[in-house]
């Protein structure tokens, strides 16, 4: 801890009075901490090198309007963001959950993001999704972007740290085998925050204060979709909203839905020791019929 508040102090300018441990970050050690100075910040520490979240974050805020924290200070294991006041979506502790309200913004945010475009899918340098290597070589099809990049790379990871057995690689094979059938080219590449589950939006007074935590690229706006669908951050009101702004191709919740979320699910078995997700997956594969 004084390593850190020296090296908070060096790098603000200003020394830490109080130091609290808040919940969240899949990445690191996460702490609020109050200067002397009389502002409040939140430092991420860890081995997963910080100052690629700090360059999504910085990506995002200069490219978009979504509500991101400022980064204030970045190396590869120390992260300063300003403070936002809020509750995680996941958390917030009312009958129903969070207002249909904030659903309907909550989509307005993603489809504005959305409509950030480039010409081709992928990003200017290998991300990450929590603590996985996210690679994003540039590539003009959404298919085999997802199926190499996405599907095939998090499969390959999964096997070779013993996270999910061989049959059910081979499983998820087929399915990337056929994708070309059951996936549809976007109309244009999408900027996406890659996480968008309930512990990364933070709620205060009932609006929407901030995106956290993102695993960002220019993708199909569906991955996104998905995202919020598998973990159930939102529901009809937000989908509503968004097919509003957007619009929402057949055939996506019948089918697609379940393929996108091969994607979080395979990467949830690789971080985190819980048989459920691969359960969740092999239930997942057979209703795609696999």
């Amino acid at each position: 801890m004084d390593d850190l508040h020296g090296r908070i102090r060096d790098a603000l300018g200003s020394a830490p009075v109080s130091v609290t441990r808040l919940d969240g970050g899949e990445i690191g050690t996460v702490r609020r901490v109050d200067l002397d100075d009389g502002r409040t910040v939140v430092t991420k520490t860890g081995s997963t090198p910080l100052s690629i979240e700090a360059d999504m974050l910085d990506h995002l805020a200069r490219r978009s309007e979504l509500p991101v924290p400022d980064v204030l200070y970045a190396d590869d294991d120390l992260l300063v963001l300003t403070f936002v006041e809020g509750t995680p979506v996941n958390a917030v502790d009312t009958d129903g959950g969070v207002s249909a309200a904030v659903e309907r913004e909550a989509a307005d945010h993603l489809a504005a993001l959305h409509g950030v475009s480039v010409d081709r899918f992928g990003f200017g340098w290998d991300t990450l999704d929590g603590p996985i290597p996210q690679p994003n070589p540039w590539t003009d099809e959404w298919i085999p972007f997802f199926r190499e990049c996405r599907l095939r790379h998090c499969a390959d990871l999964a096997v070779d740290g013993g996270d999910i057995p061989q049959g059910l690689s081979r499983r998820i094979r087929l399915l990337a085998a056929d994708l070309d059938d059951r996936l549809t080219e976007p109309e244009r590449p999408a900027l996406l925050h890659g996480d968008a589950w309930g512990g990364n939006v933070l709620v205060d007074d009932g609006r929407i204060t901030a995106w956290l935590d993102p695993a960002i690229y220019y993708g199909h706006p569906e991955t996104d979709l998905a995202y919020v669908a598998w973990t159930d951050t939102f529901g009809e009101p937000f989908f509503e909203r968004y097919r509003k702004r957007r619009g929402i191709e057949d055939g996506f919740f019948e089918d697609r839905v379940d393929i996108y979320a091969c994607h979080p699910l395979l990467v949830h078995t690789i971080v985190f020791d819980d048989d459920r997700y691969v359960r969740e997956l092999d239930r997942t594969l057979a209703r795609l019929g696999y």
